[in-house]
């Protein structure tokens, strides 16, 4: 009985020490004062309406949608392909293979931003949407990999090759038979790909900048530069945005199981 206690008590404590940055974030969103201040000494709506009406900001979100959605169709088709692969396949190599994929999520990101910087450099996809997406892609693909394994493992693979004994392909027998038992796993991981990619920083500092500026950047240059709460403001709905995103990806991972 005291070791549950012990251990939910530490569960929260540590929750609340995760959501603790919120309690000062979206409270001084609505501070009527010029600099980011806590508590705010008034009320006001005026940094969530100069968000709205700033074409620079609807502009870095244009981007950062655009990079998201392109991210979600590369790293869910890659990342599906590669779970599929890595069940399917018969060979000793296959755990080598998944240590390889996984190496994204391992190393620190600033290493995978710096070498992507250098590499675009010399190809030209600096401050480019194909060099967000693939630099992105590379973060996505890991987890989308991951959450289609944990689907594909408990589908019964017997019912794809009856198909394919009755003479389906190997591409039809996924799509018509194996793809619609997992649908709700892949939508999940299209959120959570969605979710990497929108809210990435560190890669998005290096490799985009002028017209294709993400929403991150240039919240990391208005902090860095100005200090003003409409950045207090953009995180606000950049929170809120997550935890839709969220809740909705934990429904759908449980509604198979239901």
């Amino acid at each position: 009985m005291m070791g549950r206690f012990i251990l939910g008590s530490a569960s929260v404590a540590i929750l609340f020490f995760l959501v603790s940055p919120t309690f000062f974030i979206v409270p001084m969103s609505f501070s009527a004062s010029e600099f980011l201040s806590f508590p705010p000494e008034s009320w006001s709506l005026r940094w969530h309406e100069e968000f709205m009406e700033s074409v620079q900001w609807r502009d870095a979100i244009r981007v950062s949608l655009l990079v998201a959605v392109a991210n979600v169709a590369v790293s869910v088709t890659l990342g599906t392909m590669a779970a599929y692969g890595l069940l399917n396949a018969r060979s000793k190599m296959c755990g080598h293979l998944f240590a390889a994929l996984l190496t994204p999520m391992i190393f620190p990101v600033i290493l995978l931003a710096v070498g992507s910087f250098y590499l675009y450099a010399k190809i030209g996809l600096l401050n480019s949407i194909l060099g967000l997406v693939l630099a992105h892609a590379c973060l996505s693909i890991p987890i989308v990999m991951i959450l289609m394994l944990a689907a594909l493992k408990d589908f019964d693979f017997n019912q794809e090759r009856a198909a394919r004994v009755l003479g389906a392909t190997r591409l039809k027998a996924f799509f018509t038979i194996t793809f619609p038992q997992i649908r709700f796993a892949t939508i999940s991981a299209s959120l959570f790909a969605f979710l990497t990619s929108f809210d990435e920083v560190v890669i998005s500092i290096f490799i985009s900048g002028g017209e294709n500026t993400t929403l991150t950047k240039r919240m990391f240059t208005a902090l860095r530069d100005i200090m003003e709460p409409t950045v207090a403001a953009i995180s606000t709905w950049v929170l809120l945005l997550t935890c839709v995103v969220l809740i909705v990806a934990q429904l759908l991972a449980h509604r198979p199981r239901r």
